[in-house]
């Protein structure tokens, strides 16, 4: 009785090791806006950094759901105009960091590393991240095109 019970123990464990060697999870796709806690570019205002030039800080009280992400606005023009056309302000690769893009991945970002170029917002990790970014900008922006939105899976 005992053999058979520790050969039971042994094929049961030897089961358990190779379906865990062998099964493969099913990898789940990222958010296609980059969130804190479900809030886009950390509570900033997507609007104002065309109309003020910097990051300034959205506001509970003004928000709107876009791509599954929550974005806030300093003021209701602000959450009315990016509600009217959010492809104008929303930043470029859902938010997450242009040069990561460009290299193949997706990275976080701060607000205060930022590019608009051509009428488009594009977040970077860092502000020397953004300067590396800046360095090839035109061919950075290439390559993110390019792999976006597959780097997502």
């Amino acid at each position: 009785m005992r053999s058979r019970r520790q050969f039971m123990i042994t094929a049961t464990s030897a089961l358990c090791t190779a379906t865990a060697l062998y099964a493969t999870p099913a990898l789940a796709a990222k958010d296609p806006v980059y969130t804190s806690w479900g809030v886009a570019i950390k509570g900033t205002d997507p609007v104002a950094y065309f109309t003020e030039g910097r990051p300034v800080e959205g506001s509970k009280s003004f928000t709107h759901s876009y791509d599954g992400a929550e974005f806030r606005f300093a003021s209701a023009e602000n959450r009315d105009l990016f509600a009217a056309n959010p492809e104008k302000y929303a930043p470029q690769y859902g938010g997450y960091c242009a040069w990561a893009v460009s290299l193949g991945y997706t990275a976080s970002t701060v607000p205060e590393a930022f590019t608009i170029v051509d009428g488009k917002l594009y977040l970077n990790y860092s502000l020397g991240v953004r300067s590396q970014w800046e360095a090839d900008r035109d061919n950075r922006i290439r390559l993110g095109d390019n792999n976006w939105p597959a780097v997502l899976n």
